[in-house]
């Protein structure tokens, strides 16, 4: 009985007390949940944060964007990625972030992209131990990285890429064993890289790329057993690659290009990096041969190994490899012999100036670029003497292009008299033929000059009299005896030659983009840490020199945001000339169609989406559209590919490129005298569809345009860059696939990495009408440009009813809305005052022509009625 009553009272007792448990934590989390929601207000006000993302009256918890909360109501992670201010907060951006200190919970805070002008403040190392992700990637940081940050033991992730910061790396940071993740890139750090930072055993990604670091690569990053993306690119490292990078077994991104290392690469290091999917060496000095292994890794995806001095042969292989998304680029090297099979693994190939040779093999893709070798049958190769003393100096017989050896002369004199005659017929024959080809091109470069010289008096920036010019500002432009003074002294900045070496490097190899043909390209940074892009333009030729005149008379007249920015100029040298342009950081449109991207995931080459290439072409359609409609005379740039379509961060496009730009001749209509020689030339020399009787005409550059908009529909490289002849093999394969009647067979074109939905296919579909119709073999029935704008704006319009009659456009739906049916381009007539001349229907009916006669004039009995008024006004012209 007493037992019973001690059971009793116990769990009375035990009962009350829970009871009490249970109140006493019912109010610590009460309070605990004020306490950090007063943080949270606190910080959304410190941040500027909008109510429609972190409503006051909403539970953080359940109402707040990018807050998780756990089982007991506290703040987990805070995520304000990408996030924007209120108008107020954006007049004092403050990285006031002190209320977290009361988030005693919080493991993940995750800013990027979100502006936080400032240093990094101390308490993210003193207070906010439980961090696990901590990511103020493109935050606008600036300062050096807090050694207190080593504090944060259990971090996992830390992003600080894409900021101001400098400095360098403290060596204190390397004590984070848990890190996964260093991103360091994008920043002006300096410095070396920590031999110490081989003891973060976890790490798995590791990018401290685009920085200002020096000295070598520490042997001790081969004790980063687990990493898997190893990114040292473009910093300014020297020495050469440590043969302990070979133990990072699970490396699948290897990134050092862009510094100044040197020497050879280790002939096994390769041999276990078997799960390799990404390699860039490009521009870092290396020479010898590559490793073998490295040809034949499984996995790899992308090899760049541009700019350098490797020498060697390729090797002969008939393994076969899944290529669809592969890409090599071995140019700028020294690499010789013939082509092998081992080019059919990859899908994208640039082996341009190298010294290859012997005949091209079929199985090399039509967008490979060949340049500047020693192949047979090839474009724009290397000279006979350059390419026989490549293959000298290294014992060996070059095959002189394929040509048989030339016999010895015959010494007979009747041989020698026949030979006379011989040559006497023969040229009395191209004399005759020379006479009809330049006899036409003479006629034109003289109207040509008497139109310069009576517009080099009307241009803006030309010397007035008044007062004496700089000796560096005053130049001479064709046009008139002794030529005519130009005052450049107000266009852009004026850069001294110290400047823009320094900027540079130099000049060196690590900076150069490419060579173009009116001048080599190279990156540079500023004092001021302003990305450029130098010009380094040689005087030796004079069409470089009448090039760079033309660019700098062209960015004194003209500025618009589809063109690219000019930043000035250094013609302080006698030799060389220097133009300045602001860096865009996707650089050209085949640069960036097919690009890299760092992810631990999926690493590997991707692919332009859709919704982005048709903003480019748009892009593009909006700059000529400027140059042909709003500048008066029309200005026709003539030089239009893929590589003069520049792209900033937001891929807005920059036209660039404009060294042979120039007033459109005759306001597109070909003068009498011209028509005659151009008839009596035609038989002496074939016809570019291109061209306009031999004029600069916006047509012209209609007709480019529309190469590259095969080649965003395509993804085939080299498309916009490639010699007539081929274009037209390349044409006549694509055209059967574009059918006005039915989009499906455009599949068949289309690049095969884009993934398109119902909606967007029918886009790709009228663009593909839109491209037929600027490749229209007669220029004056190619689209206006402004016309080909409002295409672009409605691609869908594009694809009209099969009514001639009529000639209505239907709209078929998109998932980004249209507007309902009416005519786009209007009835297609043009006065003649139109940059082109008049006398062209609508893309439908002028690609329907294209198509029937095989890429020849398309036949005009569709609507009729334009057909004869087009007929009329080009009679009329």
């Amino acid at each position: 009985m007493v037992d019973q009553k001690k059971k009793t009272t116990f769990l009375v007792f035990f009962f009350f007390f829970m009871l009490l448990l249970e109140s006493t934590l019912e109010q610590q989390i009460s309070s605990s949940f004020t306490v950090e929601k007063s943080a949270l207000l606190e910080l959304r006000s410190s941040l500027g944060l909008r109510s429609r993302d972190w409503p006051v009256k909403g539970d953080p918890c359940l109402n707040w964007n990018g807050v998780s909360c756990d089982e007991n109501g506290s703040v987990t992670n805070i995520n304000i990625s990408g996030f924007r201010r209120t108008r107020i907060g954006n007049q004092n951006p403050r990285f006031s972030v002190d209320s977290l200190v009361n988030l005693t919970r919080l493991t993940s805070f995750n800013a990027s992209r979100f502006s936080l002008p400032g240093p990094i403040p101390v308490l993210f190392g003193s207070s906010l131990l439980t961090l696990d992700v901590l990511d103020l990637s493109s935050c606008s940081i600036i300062g050096t990285i807090p050694a207190d940050l080593s504090q944060l033991s259990r971090l996992t992730v830390l992003d600080l890429s894409k900021n101001s910061i400098n400095g360098t790396i403290p060596l204190s940071l390397t004590s984070l064993q848990n890190l996964t993740i260093l991103d360091l890139s994008s920043n002006s750090v300096g410095g070396s890289i920590p031999a110490s930072i081989g003891a973060l055993s976890k790490l798995q990604r590791l990018n401290l790329s685009h920085n200002g670091l020096s000295t070598t690569i520490p042997p001790s990053l081969g004790d980063l057993s687990a990493l898997v993306d190893l990114d040292l690119g473009f910093n300014d490292l020297s020495g050469s690659v440590p043969p302990e990078l070979k133990e990072l077994r699970n490396l699948q991104t290897l990134v050092i290009a862009g510094n100044r290392l040197a020497g050879t690469l280790p002939p096994d290091l390769f041999s276990s990096l078997s799960k390799l999917q990404i390699v860039d060496l490009r521009g870092s000095g290396f020479n010898g041969v590559l490793p073998s292994r490295l040809w034949s890794l499984p996995e790899l995806k992308i090899l760049d190994v541009s700019g350098n001095q490797f020498s060697d042969v390729l090797p002969f292989t008939t393994v076969s490899f899944d290529s669809t998304v592969s890409m090599l680029n071995i140019s700028g090297n020294m690499f010789y012999g013939n082509l092998t099979l081992l080019l059919r693994r990859f899908r994208v190939v640039d082996l341009s100036r190298n010294y290859f040779e012997g005949k091209v093999p079929e199985f090399i893709p039509n967008n490979a670029s060949l340049s500047n070798n020693c192949l047979q049958e090839a474009m724009n190769q290397r000279g006979l003497s350059d390419c026989t003393l490549f293959y000298s100096e290294k014992g060996l017989t070059f095959d002189n292009f394929g040509r048989p050896e030339q016999k010895k002369k015959h010494n007979s004199p009747w041989f020698r008299g026949k030979n006379i005659v011989i040559v006497a017929a023969v040229g009395g024959s191209i004399l005759v033929m020379l006479i009809l080809i330049l006899l036409p091109i003479t006629v034109s470069f003289c109207v040509r000059r008497r139109n310069r010289s009576s517009n080099s008096t009307h241009s803006r920036g030309r010397h007035n009299g008044v007062g004496p010019l700089p000796p560096d500002e005053v130049l001479t432009s064709r046009g008139g005896e002794g030529g005519v003074s130009i005052n450049f002294a107000s266009l852009g900045s004026s850069f001294n030659y110290q400047q823009l070496l320094n900027a540079t490097k130099e000049f060196g190899d690590s900076t150069l983009i490419k060579k173009g043909k009116s001048g080599d390209l190279f990156k540079g940074v500023l004092e001021t840490g302003i990305q450029i892009v130098v010009k380094r333009i040689s005087l030796e030729s004079t069409k470089n020199n009448e090039a760079y005149l033309t660019e700098m008379d062209f960015f004194s007249r003209f500025a618009h945001p589809r063109i690219v920015p000019f930043l000035g100029k250094c013609l302080e040298s006698t030799t060389h000339k220097f133009l300045v342009y602001k860096y865009m950081p996707n650089r050209d449109l085949p640069s960036s169609l097919f690009y890299k991207i760092n992810s631990i995931v999926d690493d590997g080459l991707k692919s332009l989406d859709w919704i982005t290439r048709l903003k480019i072409a748009l892009g593009a359609a909006e700059g000529l559209s400027y140059l042909h409609h709003d500048c008066s005379p029309p200005i026709v740039h003539r030089d239009l590919q893929a590589s003069s379509i520049l792209l900033d961060d937001k891929f807005e496009v920059r036209l660039g490129s404009f060294s042979k730009a120039c007033h459109q001749e005759n306001n597109g209509r070909p003068r009498k005298i011209s028509r005659i020689l151009s008839r009596l030339s035609q038989s002496s020399q074939e016809s570019v569809p291109g061209s306009s009787s031999g004029t600069a005409t916006c047509a012209y550059d209609v007709y480019c345009f529309g190469k590259i908009l095969l080649e965003l529909i395509t993804g085939k490289l080299g498309i916009s860059s490639c010699e007539e002849t081929q274009f037209k093999k390349i044409l006549s394969e694509i055209l059967p696939y574009i059918s006005s009647q039915e989009k499906e067979p455009v599949t068949n074109i289309l690049d095969q990495s884009l993934l398109v939905d119902e909606d967007l296919l029918e886009e790709v579909w009228a663009m593909a009408i839109v491209a037929r119709s600027c490749l229209n073999p007669k220029p004056t029935r190619r689209p206006l440009m402004r016309h080909i704008v409002q295409a672009l704006e409605n691609p869908l319009r594009v694809v009209r009813e099969d009514n001639s009659e009529s000639e209505r456009f239907r709209t078929t739906g998109s998932s980004r809305g249209s507007s309902s049916s009416g005519r786009v381009f209007g009835s297609w007539r043009q006065s003649v005052s139109d940059p082109v001349a008049a006398g062209t229907s609508s893309l439908l009916s002028q690609a329907e022509g294209l198509t029937r006669s095989g890429g020849a004039t398309g036949s005009s009995a569709r609507g009729s009625s334009r057909g004869a008024s087009s007929r009329r006004s080009m009679k009329d012209v």
